[in-house]
């Protein structure tokens, strides 16, 4: 499947830019973007929810259990294996 995007725009720095890292890596600059797309999506899938952050560090298993206060109406967070209660 091939799709085709369009950016306009584009500052000449960074146009520039582009450029001289395609050709050090001796790719063209649609193959140099496409890797950089590819790079930021595994960062990001690699990244940590907020949530699961929190549970880490805090929590019943690390020895702080935190009271729930349903005045400011967030909802608790639950581990996928944690029943609620």
């Amino acid at each position: 499947m091939s799709t085709t995007i369009t950016v306009r725009d584009i500052d000449p720095v960074d146009k520039s830019w582009l450029m001289r890292e395609a050709h050090s890596a001796s790719i063209s600059m649609e193959e140099f973007v496409r890797r950089l797309i590819r790079e930021k999506l595994e960062q990001s899938e690699q990244m940590s929810r907020p949530s699961e952050v929190f549970r880490k560090y805090f929590g019943p298993e690390n020895g702080i259990d935190l009271p729930l206060n349903e005045r400011f109406g967030y909802q608790p967070v639950f581990s996928p294996n944690e029943t609620r209660k």
